[in-house]
């Protein structure tokens, strides 16, 4: 199959996540200790969930349902019950600042995208998230150049996998779905909305070992990101 362009998740596609988001509650939880509240690790755990919990409820299905921001003003709500827009962001700041700071690629990633952009293919990535958040993380990665589109949830005001994050950027790239092929993490996400569009479909770096099928089951499965290359040139 020839491709024209190769469409790849973000997080947890391109670095690894969980890493990040564990130095970020960290720091937030130090900012929160700074600005005088006062709570246990375990404590403030539990509070950052809770809060997560019902905003994902409230806002399931758009960007904002992942926006830390979002998850802190409520935290401080529920745990002081006051509005206080300095710590709000003084919390979220901190979150991001050390998110970013931890990130790092997986292991072939720089080469592989090289290797497209030497070969002429369009590389598109499509996330679930806000704008300014993923526009920074490909900052902090050092790959923005390697990177032809960037489309994120709040974008089309729907996410992944909804048809539209890839029909969007076929259409503006002039692409058929054969044409592209959909890399990714997330079986739900993915491999089911990539699957849905028509594209080809890559899952790596997944966390499930069942055996898929269906809508759920992808073209082709990988190990090691750097596998993309033989796989799509």
């Amino acid at each position: 199959m020839d491709y024209e362009a190769v469409f790849l998740d973000l997080d947890d596609t391109l670095y690894p996540y969980d890493r990040c988001n564990e130095a970020g509650k960290r720091a937030a939880y130090e900012t929160f200790l700074d600005l005088g509240y006062d709570l246990s690790r375990e404590e403030f755990a539990a509070l950052y969930q809770e809060s997560r919990r019902e905003t994902k409820r409230e806002l399931a299905g758009t960007a904002s349902a992942h926006g830390r921001f979002l998850y802190f003003k409520r935290a401080l709500r529920l745990y002081a019950d006051v509005h206080d827009a300095g710590d709000a962001l003084a919390l979220g700041e901190a979150y991001w600042n050390r998110y970013v700071e931890e990130m790092e690629l997986f292991d072939g990633v720089r080469g592989t995208l090289d290797a497209f952009q030497d070969a002429g293919l369009d590389v598109v990535v499509v996330t679930n998230l806000t704008t300014r958040i993923q526009l920074r993380k490909l900052e902090a990665l050092g790959i923005d150049d390697r990177v032809d589109l960037l489309l994120t949830s709040e974008e089309t005001g729907r996410e992944k996998p909804s048809t539209i994050m890839f029909t969007t950027p076929l259409a503006e790239l002039d692409l058929r779905p054969s044409e592209a092929i959909m890399v990714g993490n997330s079986v739900a996400s993915d491999v089911e909305g990539g699957n849905a569009a028509g594209m080809d479909t890559v899952l790596f770096n997944a966390d499930t070992d069942r055996e898929l099928a269906g809508h759920e089951r992808p073209d082709h499965r990988i190990e090691r990101f750097g596998d993309l290359t033989e796989l799509v040139l």
